[in-house]
């Protein structure tokens, strides 16, 4: 059995797909963009302003199902340029503690709406 995961505070999903789907004791978070959901848009500024707002966007989703960025046991962390690594990587830091999730992070060609990070998750209970 599956439970699907939907909250206003975060982007509704535009395409065949869900926010998150929670199944056997794992919540699977979609890839999220840096999109503020007051205005629509994506947040203004480099990959720190929209690290920051994806970051929000995983937040918002964990925090409807029941789980927090303490129950992340895996995300990944897509990039359109590897030169952003170390901004990203100190926000992604300031949403997480110790001990740290499994991660893998690289860069792609291209991102949808020409954002300049999306990151999904797992999380476990």
């Amino acid at each position: 059995m599956k439970r699907i995961i939907a909250t206003a505070k975060a982007p509704k999903a535009v395409g065949p797909y869900s926010q998150a789907v929670e199944s056997k004791g794992f919540l699977y978070v979609s890839g999220q963009l840096p999109v503020d959901v007051a205005t629509g848009e994506f947040v203004l500024g480099g990959v720190k302003e929209q690290a920051t707002q994806v970051l929000k966007n995983v937040e918002y989703i964990l925090e409807e199902a029941g789980y927090s960025f303490k129950d992340v046991v895996k995300s990944t962390v897509y990039l359109t340029d590897m030169k952003d690594f170390a901004a990203m990587n100190e926000v992604y830091a300031s949403f997480y503690s110790e001990p740290y999730p499994a991660r893998v992070a690289f860069a792609v060609v291209g991102l949808p709406k020409g954002a300049l990070v999306e990151i999904d998750v797992i999380a476990s209970k």
